[in-house]
């Protein structure tokens, strides 16, 4: 029987896997592998939480595997010499992968197909990740697109979705040796994440339950309720999606047979956002310089502020003196996760109020977010601050008491995450430094006033954007 690698990379999963099933198709024996090479990420290698994710998920495929009879190899090093030596270890034919789409691993991906066929190899790669390849739609003129609603128009005419593919039951290999997972040291040494697991259950089960949850619980309401941090009202699935745990296409099976229960509203909705994850790799794929630079080339000459290390403190441990703000750094740093609509709040803070250039955020979010995704951390941080498609317009400044008034008006959000503010009435928890005696009476550990008075860090904003030609 011939023998082919299947590569496993942001494709943690056995269900729906293109790569996988192209390999049992053409009736291969597998050999389950998974390399591990951040040096090959370039300036973007997965950040701390991912690592930790990803130390769970793979022990979570391995294990899958082994219910189906095998195991997952792992190997560490450069990714094409870690291939040619398996090829020759086991005699493999034939090498299948699913696509990756950031900058850096582009490049190399295209060099390992090519050296692989060069010698002989049969080397194909699937689109595991996407409804739509980022190179499949085009405006009339030929061009990538740069706003999300005709990008979205023209892909849901053409959107087809496969039917789902079951888990193989049974695989059979040669058995390798490899190293064990302990010795990738994705884990992190101290268990600084071990608030997030009682959130999350990285891997296929995790994916396919959170799923269940969604469809049999926020679905009904995502319209109104996605908004809302103080409540489940979204999917949750972002890292699941992320790592591969399951297929995007998947998601949408699974909403448009709920049609019939009269969900319409909010199905579509939720398939909305579905598209602008592929609107964020349709932009990576286009404009890859997106990841460190404005898309919008008019800001490159913006008079971005250099906050102190002490204020960028300040923001990443949530001690801005604003408790929205601070609601989310802190849920962001117990869980690894923030919820939307707080992202949004938290990111104009940063670009905005403080003028700080959004790679700052970038970075942050990328380090500390379980579903750090490069394509939409980018779109997400240049959106809000107006340098990128489809951009929030820079004079577009979020208050953020008045947002966490409207989204979280009885402050149940903010009271969890920020519970030294449980002792005030809740109309204080949203502006504290506007009842200075109560809230030196009753906690007096929290910052005084805002890192920068809303009103003033607002009209310098405004006023820097006007200095570069800004309307």
């Amino acid at each position: 029987m011939s023998v082919a690698l299947v590569w496993f990379r942001r494709d943690l999963r056995l269900q729906d896997n293109p790569a996988l099933q192209a390999a049992l198709d053409a009736g291969h024996d597998v050999v389950p592998v998974y390399i591990h090479a951040p040096h090959e990420e370039g300036a973007w290698a997965p950040g701390a939480a991912s690592d930790a994710w990803l130390h769970r998920s793979l022990a979570a495929l391995d294990a899958d595997l082994r219910a189906c009879g095998s195991s997952l190899l792992l190997r560490q090093g450069d990714s094409l010499e870690v291939l040619l030596a398996l090829v020759q270890e086991s005699g493999a034919e034939a090498v299948y992968w699913n696509r990756k789409y950031e900058p850096a691993t582009q490049p190399r991906d295209a060099l390992i197909k090519r050296t692989l066929r060069e010698q002989g190899i049969n080397a194909q790669s699937s689109n595991g990740s996407l409804m739509f390849e980022p190179w499949d739609l085009a405006t009339q003129q030929g061009q990538p697109y740069k706003v999300f609603t005709p990008f979205w128009r023209n892909a849901l005419t053409r959107l087809r979705l496969p039917l789902p593919q079951p888990a193989p039951r049974q695989l059979k290999g040669p058995a390798l040796q490899g190293v064990a997972l302990d010795a990738l040291q994705l884990a992190p040494a101290l268990d600084w994440d071990t608030g997030f697991w009682a959130h999350w259950q990285p891997g296929e089960a995790g994916a396919l339950e959170a799923l269940a949850v969604f469809l049999d619980g926020a679905l009904s309401g995502y319209r109104e309720q996605r908004d809302l941090p103080d409540r489940v009202g979204t999917s949750l699935l972002s890292p699941h999606l992320h790592f591969g745990e399951i297929a995007p296409w998947r998601i949408a099976q699974a909403l448009e047979a709920r049609r019939s229960a009269g969900r319409t509203a909010d199905i579509d909705v939720y398939l909305k956002e579905l598209g602008w994850r592929e609107f964020a790799y349709h932009l990576l794929h286009h404009f890859p310089r997106t990841t460190d630079h404005n898309l919008n080339a008019r800001f490159d000459s913006f008079p971005w502020a250099s906050p102190s290390p002490a204020q960028l403190q300040a923001w990443q441990q949530g001690r801005t003196g604003v408790p929205i703000v601070d609601a989310g750094l802190r849920e962001l740093w117990h869980t690894g996760y923030m919820h939307n609509r707080v992202r949004m709040i938290v990111a104009s803070y940063l670009c905005k109020h403080l003028r700080a250039h959004w790679l700052h955020g970038a970075r942050w979010f990328w380090d500390t977010l379980v579903d750090a995704d490069l394509a939409s951390n980018t779109l997400g941080w240049q959106w809000v601050a107006g340098t990128g498609a489809d951009a929030a317009p820079y004079f577009r400044v979020f208050n953020p008491v008045t947002q966490a008034e409207k989204f979280d008006p009885n402050a149940r959000y903010i009271s969890r995450w920020v519970p030294e503010l449980a002792a005030l009435p809740v109309k204080a928890r949203f502006a504290p430094w506007q009842h200075p005696h109560l809230l030196a009476e009753k906690v007096p550990d929290y910052p005084r006033m805002p890192l920068v008075d809303l009103a003033a860090g607002r009209d310098a904003a405004l006023a820097a954007y006007r200095s570069m030609g800004g309307a």
